[in-house]
């Protein structure tokens, strides 16, 4: 194992697999400053690759330690092939070091379990051994690109989908210039909900700004070209495509126009090669939010698993 002598920080050796867009340094050094972060690299000398990354934000005051510091995950990001016993091994020495450092407890919000099944659940497995406990497991629902949109839809929203094609409305990608206007909108949408907006509108730019190609606008628009609907989409990797702000104004409840906007998300995924559209869990401070769940389900959306993990250290 390497560890970076200061972090966020890249690896010493390349890493075996493409790293996910929230695992990158360069993104973890947008996140607002909470603590120091720790960047911990399992190496693979006969390949000179390292095969395995995690970052950890330190809060010293509480005696904990956290992955991610600020983002929707964090944990361990593994390349295929690693051994349980290599991943032991890794956290071994990660929780090793952070009990030197004075970490009493360890938190790591996983990533869903369709970004990479073989991982994930090696990942999970392996945590089970090592005595982590799983304070949440959430559904995460995903569109598959590998299988027809409308043939997975279910009826009432198939009807919702041709209605919204009789009243002309349609997918667009919107230029990052509209941000502003489109983060307006969507945060009107968010209060109409009695919601808010996780990140203000200046750390969306600056994500836009820094990852252009990895930050995507779309909308659906009237005929006449009023917005309809509208969400920021994320690359989180070759892979995956993120529906990070999916909103639709109230009034278009009957018209359903987010069904549109998840048609255009997976053709445009599927287009560029990605399998997976993330549409998130959903879950409120309250617990499972059952309508959301049920409406991604309607969706076409395919359930996984997404945990989180923590431990008290020794």
């Amino acid at each position: 194992m390497w560890q970076a002598p200061e972090g966020p920080a890249a690896p010493r050796l390349p890493l075996a697999f493409e790293s996910f867009l929230y695992l990158l340094p360069a993104h973890q050094q947008l996140a607002p400053a909470g603590g120091p972060v720790l960047s911990f690299y399992l190496e693979d000398d006969a390949r000179q690759q390292s095969v395995a990354q995690l970052h950890v934000m330190l809060d010293a005051a509480a005696g904990l330690a956290r992955s991610p510091a600020q983002a929707p995950f964090g944990a361990v990001q593994l390349a295929a092939g690693v051994s349980s016993a290599e991943l032991h091994a890794f956290l071994d020495e990660v929780e090793q070091n952070l009990i030197n450092q004075g970490v009493t407890r360890f938190t790591l919000r996983g990533y869903p379990f369709a970004y990479d099944p073989a991982g994930a659940a090696l990942l999970a497995e392996t945590l089970r051994q090592r005595g982590y406990r799983v304070p949440l497991a959430e559904q995460n629902y995903h569109l598959a690109t590998g299988r027809d949109y409308e043939a997975h839809l279910h009826s009432s929203e198939r009807r919702r989908l041709h209605k919204c094609r009789r009243h002309g409305l349609f997918f667009e990608q919107e230029p990052p210039y509209l941000l502003p206007a489109a983060y307006e909108f969507i945060a009107a949408c968010r209060q109409e909900r009695g919601q808010a907006l996780s990140l203000p509108l200046a750390r969306v730019q600056a994500l836009f700004r820094a990852f252009p190609r990895e930050h995507f606008l779309f909308s659906v628009r009237e005929p006449g070209g009023e917005w309809a609907a509208l969400t920021v989409a994320i690359r989180v990797s070759g892979r995956v495509l993120y529906n990070f702000y999916p909103a639709s104004p109230l009034r278009y409840n009957s018209l359903s126009p987010v069904v549109v906007l998840n048609e255009g998300l997976h053709h445009f995924a599927g287009a560029n090669g990605m399998a997976v559209v993330d549409l998130g869990t959903s879950t409120l401070d309250s617990g499972p939010n059952a309508s959301l769940l049920r409406f991604k389900r309607h969706l076409g959306g395919v359930a996984g698993l997404r945990l989180s993990w923590e431990k008290e250290l020794r």
